[in-house]
């Protein structure tokens, strides 16, 4: 090993060496980006090793390309597109005109069909859509007739490539064989721009059939006998509609209304049909149609009485007095099946036919505005003493009644504080709750030996003040409890004579919002009062 040349030595691993004047151990980039492409860049700078290494194996008559594959241009020397492909073809199009033959079997009338197709081929991704021109009243299905893809060219996997589509040319797609006779200009300037002849323009053959009739209608002149043939009626009247606005007014019955309709008259068939206007939150079905379109007669009632009208509709055999459009004018009300539609308004189509075949110029609209109705104001009921006067409140407001809505600012700043009260009613206790709902609560102290026992006297509750009204009741407030006021509830009186420490600190601090009286000056005297053991106070 030491007698040979590390240069003669296979580049394989296990067989490497280091180059000891080696600086740069990064990886080389191999792409780089230029106007938003990934391009490659020159071939990087060898070291003396791979130089030693290649020039070695040159010596030795070796092929490098056959190991490392064949060389690549240096991308320095040419001058890449700056666009990739997706962009540069993007909405480039060819455009070719074709037709086919289409056979047409047991018809005495044509052996053959002629029909015409565009052929699009798309540059992007070389796919092609075809599509027939729609020609009204054809009978024919047309349209796409290809959707875009790629379409095979032969059983051996091969596509249809934008080199074989040209004027001249036969291209046979699932079983059909479509000649291309023309194209479009900027198609003939691309494929000259690619170095392909490009012929001149060929004709489209006509359709025999379709030029055999029209020359059979350029020398024959159709005409019906009058206006009232169906014929013409469909020829010229189809698709032509009069509409006219009404009312149906029944208010005279129970529980009537003025409703809104819209009727129309269909000239091609003179059927009509009565469509519902319907309002917001009228209270009735979304049933778009209030009569189906079906020609109407005029006199219902001379109709034989024989004739099943309750399961069939009567024909020109039973009846010949059927509604046309001289029946309809503004301002005229009309028998439908019972029913008097009043006509007060039309569109403009209908006023310009009136005007053109009938001379009418006045179509001036009938006002069926109506006076709105007023609703009576909604009275609360009296309280009927079940519950609390909110809570049954709340069953007048809603099927499902909800909880009163608490004050929530001022349980934010009175939480937490209840103000408690001696009452001299042997000894009870009461405590207001500021903080929520201004509620009350009473309990009686345990004496012993009294026979008595104590706990809760009264629950939590708002307590109305005597003589007040019973449907807006005034409740007791903070303001209403000081030393020596006096408090109804449950049928007793109640004598405020002392309060605890929490209820005086609380006293002096908002002392502007609770009465003074002759009993107490201020705070400071109720609290040394208390303090004394004074245990009545005269009421005021």
């Amino acid at each position: 090993m030491s007698g040979l040349n590390r240069l003669q030595l296979p580049f394989l691993p296990g067989f490497s060496f280091k180059e000891p004047n080696e600086t740069k151990f990064n990886c080389p980039q191999t792409l780089t980006y230029k106007s938003g492409c990934a391009i490659p860049v020159p071939n990087h700078v060898m070291s003396p090793l791979e130089h030693l290494q290649l020039e070695s194996q040159l010596g030795e008559g070796k092929v490098p390309y056959l190991t490392y594959g064949k060389q690549k241009k240096d991308p320095s020397n040419c001058q890449p597109s700056t666009l990739p492909n997706y962009v540069i073809y993007d909405k480039k199009v060819l455009k070719f005109d074709a037709y086919f033959k289409e056979n047409i079997q047991n018809s005495v009338l044509e052996k053959c069909r002629i029909r015409h197709v565009h052929i699009y081929y798309y540059l992007i991704d070389d796919t092609i859509s075809i599509s027939e021109p729609v020609m009204e009243n054809s009978g024919i299905p047309q349209g796409k007739l290809v959707t875009r893809q790629k379409l095979p060219k032969n059983c051996e996997g091969e596509f249809f490539f934008w080199k074989d589509l040209n004027i001249g040319t036969d291209i046979i797609i699932y079983g059909r064989t479509y000649h291309i006779v023309d194209c479009d200009n900027w198609s003939r300037e691309y494929l000259v721009s690619q170095g392909i002849y490009v012929p001149p323009s060929k004709q489209l053959p006509a359709d025999p059939y379709l030029k055999k009739r029209q020359k059979v209608l350029k020398h024959h002149n159709f005409t019906t006998s009058s206006t009232e043939d169906k014929l013409w009626k469909l020829l010229n009247l189809d698709r032509q509609v009069l509409r006219f606005y009404c009312v149906w007014e029944n208010r005279d019955k129970m529980f009537g209304e003025l409703r809104s309709f819209i009727l129309q008259f269909y000239l091609v068939d003179d059927t009509m049909e009565i469509r519902e206007v319907h309002k917001l939150n009228d209270g009735r079905d979304p049933y778009p149609l209030f009569l189906h379109r079906q020609k109407v007669p005029k006199d219902r009632s001379n109709i034989p009485s024989l004739f099943p009208i309750a399961s069939m509709e009567p024909s020109e055999t039973e009846t010949d007095n059927w509604f046309n459009d001289s029946d309809f004018a503004v301002g005229k009300t009309i028998q439908i099946y019972g029913r008097n539609f009043l006509l007060y308004d039309c569109d403009e189509f209908t006023k310009n036919y009136y005007k053109a075949k009938f001379g009418i110029e006045d179509f001036h609209p009938i006002d069926i505005k109506t006076e709105p109705v007023t609703l009576k104001k909604i009275e609360t009921p009296p309280y009927n003493g079940f519950g609390s006067l909110e809570d049954s409140l709340q069953s007048c407001f809603s099927l499902v009644p909800q909880p009163p809505k608490k004050n929530i600012v001022k349980m934010l700043l009175n939480d937490g504080k209840v103000l408690r009260f001696e009452a001299v009613l042997v000894h009870f206790i009461i405590s207001f709750y500021s903080s929520t709902d201004d509620t009350i609560s009473i309990y009686e102290r345990p004496i012993r030996n009294s026979g008595l026992l104590g706990g809760k006297f009264l629950r939590r509750m708002q307590i109305a003040k005597p003589n007040s009204n019973p449907n807006s009741p005034e409740y007791y407030s903070i303001q209403d409890f000081h030393l020596g006021a006096s408090v109804s509830a449950a049928g007793r009186q109640f004598i405020i004579t002392k309060a605890d420490d929490l209820t005086l600190k609380y006293l002096e601090e908002h002392e502007q919002k609770f009465k003074v009286n002759g009993v107490y000056s201020d705070g400071q005297t109720q609290k040394k009062d208390i303090q004394c053991g004074t245990d009545e106070v005269t009421s005021p």
